[in-house]
C-alpha cells in the first residue's frame, strides 16, 4: 500500500528534508522521484535540462558571479538554481555566450528560467514532503 503525503510527513526528519532538497537541487525532479512522485518527477529530469541544453545552443551565457554588477550577480544564482547540470557546463566550458548572435537574449532566457523553474520545483517538492501538497 503506497503511503499518503501526511503519512511520509510525520517520518520525514530536517535533515531527511535537507537531503531532499539537495537531490533536487543537483538533479531537477530528484525530489518528487524521491517522493515517489514519478510522473512529475520524470517530466523534471527530462523538460529542466532540456531547457539549459536549449539555452546553451542559442548561445546563451552563464553569467559569472559579480558583485560589482548586482544584476549580473542575480543572473549567476539563477543559472546556478538548475544543479549539477550547471556545474557540468560550467566545468566543461560551455556557455561563453555570443553577444552578436542573434539568439543571444533567447539563449540567455532560457538558461536563467530553467533555474529558476528548478527552484520552484524543489519547493514543490519540499510542500509534498512536508504533506502541504
Amino acid at each position: 500500500m503506497r503511503a499518503t503525503a501526511a503519512e511520509r510527513a510525520g517520518s520525514m526528519e530536517k535533515g531527511m528534508l535537507a537531503l531532499l532538497c539537495l537531490a533536487a537541487w543537483a538533479m531537477p525532479g530528484a525530489g518528487h522521484l524521491w517522493l515517489r512522485r514519478t510522473s512529475k518527477g520524470a517530466v523534471f529530469l527530462v523538460v529542466l535540462p532540456l531547457m539549459f541544453v536549449i539555452g546553451l545552443a542559442l548561445q546563451g551565457r552563464l553569467f559569472p558571479f559579480r558583485a560589482s554588477e548586482p544584476l549580473v550577480a542575480l543572473a549567476a544564482l539563477a543559472d546556478l538554481g538548475i544543479g549539477a547540470t550547471y556545474l557540468i557546463a560550467r566545468a566543461l566550458g560551455y556557455g561563453g555566450g555570443s553577444v552578436t548572435a542573434a539568439t543571444y537574449e533567447y539563449g540567455n532566457t532560457f538558461l536563467i528560467v530553467a533555474g529558476l523553474l528548478n527552484l520552484l520545483v524543489i519547493v514543490d517538492a519540499y510542500d509534498v514532503a512536508l504533506g502541504r501538497k
